[in-house]
């Protein structure tokens, strides 16, 4: 067995229908005494419910949160809560709001709940991003990682079928590029494996009844061991890319990770043979890839960058910025693979036409 390191995160989970319910106990775990409740401006109803929840600790709603965390956004909502007088913050949404509530926490090293409302796993990270002049940063501190994560099934209910598909492919991404990190373990591995297994298996069932509690806590469960896999482990191509995509043409986050994965996928198992065997198991398929393609188009997802709005004069922008910043990888990437790869991305291309002379 190759040698690894395992570090547990340190945080506290809870699952439950209605675990919502909890939060004033959650509170008081962290070292909290008044909580600002962060949503998108969409979701303001559940965060007054949620704040209605937390009574006299209630710091009310800020309901700005917006994809990519602008940083402008992020100063605005630290002023914010320092008006208010909050000790804390609970981050009530996907990955948009978990993500201003880490933007917060990193200046000003306030406690993070959150209580996530569709798949993408970005509770369970230490990973924070934001976006000026069109350029996205991302970096890793533990101030930013939620003290407390609250899964409730119950309010992922009404996340529409698409949002719940392209947020659950999202997951998907945490895991696939977590089975072929430098700094995987096998206690990562089984975690990874089984979040795919579990994800690929509920999106279906979601799919054809929304409002079936089973499949939206399986889903649940399954974004939980992807995210945690993800926070402890290398991020590499397929987040480098996305990061590039979304923070530069402010395309949607959970789509471009629902588009872009397949393609990096087949791009880089060939040299992640582990990884590949792991995925094969997981899902039953001989080619992985080709399956996460197939499930994702049979559940709605846009089948391209195109569809979801990239330019396509843009990709030579990404190949550039994709090229200077050194990041893991299972196999080396050239200028040249990028372009192929995005070039199909954009199209919608087939698995297999993205295969390049310098594939091994």
């Amino acid at each position: 067995m190759r040698p690894f390191l395992y570090e547990a995160l340190p945080m506290r989970v809870r699952f439950a229908e209605h675990a919502v319910e909890s939060l004033p106990e959650e509170l008081a775990a962290v070292g909290g005494t008044k909580a600002v409740v962060v949503t998108t401006p969409e979701q303001v109803a559940l965060g007054e419910r949620v704040n209605a929840i937390l009574g006299a600790a209630g710091g009310g709603v800020y309901p700005r949160a917006v994809m990519h965390v602008p940083a402008d956004a992020a100063r605005a909502a630290r002023a914010h809560i320092a008006d208010v007088g909050a000790d804390a913050v609970v981050c009530v949404g996907g990955g948009s709001t978990t993500g201003l509530g880490k933007a917060i926490a990193l200046e000003s090293d306030l406690p993070i709940i959150a209580v996530p409302t569709t798949y993408a796993g970005s509770e369970m990270t230490p990973i924070w991003g934001l976006t000026e002049n069109s350029v996205k940063r991302t970096g890793r501190d533990p101030r930013v990682l939620p003290r407390a994560v609250v899964y409730d099934p119950t309010l992922t209910v009404g996340l529409p079928v698409a949002v719940s598909v392209t947020s659950g492919i999202n997951a998907v991404a945490h895991a696939v590029e977590g089975l072929y990190a430098p700094d995987t373990s096998p206690m990562l591995s089984l975690m990874a494996a089984e979040g795919v297994a579990t994800m690929l298996r509920s999106l279906p069932s979601v799919a054809s009844d929304p409002t079936d509690l089973d499949g939206r806590s399986e889903a649940l469960y399954a974004a939980w061991l992807c995210g945690a896999v993800l926070g402890a482990t290398t991020m590499g191509l397929h987040h480098k890319l996305c990061h590039i995509l979304g923070g530069t043409f402010d395309l949607p986050h959970a789509e471009t990770h629902a588009v872009v994965l397949p393609y990096v996928m087949a791009f880089n198992l060939p040299a992640a043979p582990d990884a590949q065997a792991a995925l094969v198991r997981a899902t039953g398929s001989p080619s992985p890839a080709r399956l996460v393609r197939e499930t994702a188009l049979q559940l709605g997802v846009p089948d391209s960058l195109a569809a979801i709005g990239m330019p396509e004069h843009g990709i030579g922008e990404v190949v550039r910025q994709a090229a200077d910043a050194p990041y893991s990888n299972p196999r080396p990437v050239s200028k040249r693979d990028l372009t192929i790869l995005l070039e199909a991305a954009y199209a919608g291309a087939a698995l297999p036409d993205i295969a390049t002379e310098e594939t091994p």
